[in-house]
């Protein structure tokens, strides 16, 4: 009998504790999830009206989109110099909007250079319910109602903890101790170098969930994605709407203060949708900009009916004007063509080109050729006119070989025999002959290159190539007569002799050389004496 009782109060107290692992699995299993959730990366957006980074960062007017500077802020095309190297500047850079989005992430890149081994004052990274264009805190207001991450150079309370990293939250009410760092009012801090660095420092800030985090990337390293951990602030209640902003600002000493970019991301938890476009513009700029584009198309509307008016040609052709804009896909390409030039078509254009200009060549060497052949023709019929009047053996025909072909120059001076003048008849004959054959060749080379400028004659540039070599050939073989011809009309025991040269005049004889380096060390030894 207590067998029986002792296995009942077993059996009843495992079913007590199943029911309560029973009881307990859905609250075990909701834990999970929301551990699943928190562990999962949130959703990433870039926001641009919140964003600036250079080239081309400035507009032409000199303001950046979007954005809001003052005091002695200077953007230009790469960056943003916050603050000159100069006792006593303040200038920062806000957003001209607030965010909407609860949660998000800023990646900002900066240089501060200074020539001094301690720089003042700093740099810091806003995020405040309303701007804090100008004030004592690194160049923005007091009291403002966010978190400042302060990037502090110099050492006002003398703890030697500077250059260093400092968040300070305030609810719109607290005063920024300066005379302490600012380090009674820290929810956080770390002691970072960020003066002098070879590469720009980056610096990462997350708020998610209620937890901001800094990472830090040092500027010892080109790696982006290089960051060391900084500080973590949590159970963080921050305003969920507010500004971005950027400010620094100098005292006694001075650093450069220059921003290259601040990006801007919404974060959104997993699950949950971003908000639509539509939501993010507040319903006074809808109904303005809807003003402004029923303004717009009344004024497109009226610009039409005087259109319509001025051209009732065009009736119910709004497109005509513009057909290249609405053509179909075939007729869109075809009138490309039309308008642009092939590969092909343009060395088609480029060989056509460069045979007109040998055209032109060839021409202008045929009237050359018409010329040389016209003054052989004069000589030819000179020498054998001087040979019919004269006779063998008549003297006087060195004033008549002054007439003769420019070629026979060397023979000018000597005494020309009846079988030298037949020889030059000849010569000259068999010049004309091969000057004729050159012109025949021209005018065959002419007609093959206006023929070949038509489409279907690709051989006509081989055929005006070899026609080159022909001319090329016959050329050598005229050079090669004449050469020929003076040397069997020259004596061979005479050869030409230019005149001697008449003996220059000295300039200064040998007496005079003497005489004029006696004079000249007697006056140096003269002058030596006198110094």
């Amino acid at each position: 009998m207590a067998a029986c009782a002792q296995r009942g109060g077993l059996a009843g107290a495992l079913l007590a504790a199943t029911l309560l692992a029973f009881t307990r699995l859905p609250n075990a299993l909701g834990q999970a999830a929301e551990d699943a959730a928190a562990a999962a990366p949130p959703h990433r957006r870039f926001e641009y009206k919140y964003s600036f980074k250079g080239p081309h960062l400035v507009q032409a007017d000199g303001t950046v989109p979007f954005w809001v500077h003052t005091g002695n802020a200077i953007p230009s095309a790469d960056q943003i110099r916050i603050t000159t190297s100069l006792k006593s500047q303040r200038g920062s850079v806000w957003t001209k909007n607030k965010s909407i989005f609860e949660y998000w992430e800023v990646e900002v890149t900066f240089r501060v250079t200074g020539r001094g081994r301690i720089g003042a004052d700093g740099l810091a990274i806003w995020f405040t319910e309303e701007q804090g264009l100008e004030g004592p805190v690194f160049g923005a207001a007091d009291k403002w109602n966010g978190v400042g991450i302060f990037f502090d150079s110099f050492d006002n309370d003398g703890k030697k903890n500077n250059p260093g990293v400092i968040v300070v939250g305030n609810n719109g009410k607290l005063l920024y101790d300066h005379q302490n760092d600012g380090s009674t009012q820290a929810l956080a801090s770390c002691q970072r170098d960020f003066r002098n660095k070879p590469y720009p420092v980056r610096v990462k800030i997350t708020y998610y969930q209620k937890t901001l985090t800094v990472l830090i990337n040092n500027g010892f390293t080109p790696d982006k994605e290089d960051y060391e951990f900084c500080v973590k602030v949590e159970d963080t209640a921050l305003p969920s709407q507010g500004y971005f902003g950027i400010s620094a600002a100098t005292g006694g000493l001075a650093d450069d203060h220059d921003v290259l970019s601040f990006l801007t991301f919404q974060l959104t938890e997993p699950g949950k949708e971003t908000p639509t476009i539509g939501a993010e513009i507040p319903q006074k700029d809808k109904e303005k900009y809807q003003e402004e584009f029923e303004h717009f198309q009344q004024e497109l509307d009226k610009k039409k009916e005087e259109f319509q008016k001025e051209h009732p040609d065009m009736q119910g052709q709004p497109g005509k004007l513009f057909q290249p804009l609405h053509l179909s896909r075939t007729t869109f390409a075809f009138w490309a063509d039309e308008l642009f030039e092939t590969v092909g078509d343009r060395e088609l254009r480029q060989i056509f080109e460069g045979q007109n200009r040998i055209h032109l060549e060839i021409k202008q060497l045929n009237r050359q050729l018409d010329m040389i052949l016209d003054e052989q023709r004069k000589y030819v019929s000179a020498v054998t006119e001087e040979i019919a009047k004269r006779g063998a053996g008549v003297p006087g025909q060195q004033g008549q070989a002054n007439h003769l072909d420019p070629f026979l120059t060397p023979t000018l001076h000597c005494q020309v025999s009846q079988q030298g003048f037949e020889t030059v008849v000849k010569t000259q004959e068999e010049v004309i002959r091969q000057v004729t054959e050159i012109r025949n060749s021209m005018a065959d080379t002419l007609r093959l290159i206006s023929g070949a400028q038509h489409p279907g004659s690709a051989a006509g540039v081989y055929e005006t190539t070899q026609h080159f070599n022909d001319i090329k050939e016959h050329l050598h073989v005229v050079k090669r007569d004449i050469e020929h011809l003076v040397q069997q009309n020259m004596p061979s025991n005479e050869k030409p002799k230019c005149p001697d040269l008449p003996p220059f005049p000295s300039c200064l004889s040998t007496t005079h050389f003497i005489i004029f380096v006696a004079v000249q060390t007697v006056v140096f030894i003269g002058y030596i004496m006198y110094r």
